[in-house]
């Protein structure tokens, strides 16, 4: 495959420093910048706004803006997002009161839907809305914290979503967050990821294109159907 797309997550960033960062990390070869948004209260942690993605856009960051919200309600945040640069906007089902109402919000507000599944959950919920979002994004650590270790079982959880995207015919992005990194990438992929979520492994490198450039040549070598 050859549209694999490489995400920082912010996370991770120097944020006395931000945009320097952005800049420098998609000068290195990344793809797509990924925010993580939490709120304190569906996650016990608290990070960034809307007023983050839209400085990041006025500093002229172009690249697509990945925004996966750990938040409830999502509406009100969907909106602020999308108004703020978004391009992709992913949500756990179990955060919305309407799963459609929100995935249809975010397509009228110009952007990519997505639907987010923790480590522990089923992937049920893509049975009534996987021909309506553009994204699946599996999380391969606990939500709410950075630096974590990959979670082996989602591999197979991976297989699973692939086989559900492949059938339906539709090009829906396949997204893995938590714990990615250059000793694993290739094994992520291989199970039918395409779209890579990594914090720690580029930003707490030294090397940010070196890092890239490993992720790439590992992804050269999986080979799938």
């Amino acid at each position: 495959m050859s549209d694999y797309l490489i995400a920082p997550s912010i996370l991770a960033a120097n944020f006395a420093r931000l945009g320097e960062e952005v800049d420098a990390v998609l000068e290195a070869g990344a793809d797509m910048v990924h925010f993580d948004v939490m709120d304190n209260h569906y996650v016990p942690n608290l990070t960034v706004g809307p007023m983050v993605c839209q400085a990041l856009r006025d500093h002229g960051v172009t690249a697509p803006i990945d925004v996966h919200l750990m938040v409830q309600p999502v509406d009100t945040l969907i909106q602020m997002f999308a108004e703020a640069g978004a391009t992709y906007i992913t949500f756990h089902p179990d955060a919305s009161h309407h799963v459609h109402r929100s995935i249809q919000l975010i397509r009228d507000l110009g952007c990519k839907p997505g639907l987010v599944f923790n480590p522990g959950e089923s992937l049920g919920a893509l049975e009534y809305t996987l021909d309506s979002i553009d994204m699946v994004l599996l999380m391969s650590g606990n939500p709410g914290f950075g630096g974590q270790a990959f979670i082996p079982s989602t591999l197979d959880k991976l297989k699973a979503a692939r086989a559900l995207i492949d059938n339906s015919g539709r090009d829906v992005r396949l997204e893995v967050d938590g714990g990615v990194g250059v000793d694993n990438i290739a094994d992520v992929a291989a199970a039918g990821a395409d779209t890579f979520v990594a914090g720690s492994a580029i930003f707490k490198a030294g090397d940010y294109r070196k890092v890239v450039d490993q992720m790439r040549a590992n992804l050269a070598t999986v080979s799938r159907p």
